[in-house]
């Protein structure tokens, strides 16, 4: 067994853009195939209300994974790929939990228990999930920039 605790090497500079810019690119399609998904069948689910229908909260999903899924190609920071991060899990939480358990009506929330599968929820499952991946490297290969560096930088060639 080998006593070495250090951290395994840093990827190269250039490895690691294009790496973090393909997850980049999943974590937005990923979030804008949950967004189309939600918002194309909000309007099958408004019947389902209690003082907030099931298609108002599928609309909000669809906005927020809009939003997160612009974001994260557009303002590359962290409190982005939180963001973007916690919409991905908030939906694929909220859908996996209504799917195997009958929470019921939750106060201004109506009983969304719906158990079983088809294409379109699988494919949101799906799409959700590669966004939560590509969001957890984000997250976990970010590396803040020092003020300054860059010109520090600069000025020493």
């Amino acid at each position: 067994m080998s006593s070495d605790t250090s951290a395994p090497p840093a990827l190269p500079g250039r490895t690691r853009r294009l790496l973090r810019g393909v997850a980049r690119v999943l974590a937005a399609a990923g979030l804008a195939v949950d967004s189309y998904l939600h918002a194309h069948l909000a309007d099958r689910y408004d019947a389902i209300s209690a003082d907030i229908s099931q298609g108002t909260l599928f609309r909000i999903e669809a906005a927020f994974a809009g939003l997160a899924a612009l974001l994260v190609l557009v303002w590359r920071r962290l409190p982005v790929d939180l963001f973007a991060w916690s919409v991905a899990t908030g939906g694929l939480a909220l859908l996996l939990i209504y799917r195997y358990a009958d929470v019921g009506a939750w106060g201004p929330f109506p009983n969304m228990y719906e158990p079983l599968w088809y294409g379109q929820k699988v494919l949101t499952v799906v799409a959700q999930a590669v966004a939560i991946l590509a969001t957890v490297f984000l997250i976990l290969t970010y590396q803040r920039r020092r003020r300054g560096a860059h010109a520090s930088s600069r000025r020493s060639r």
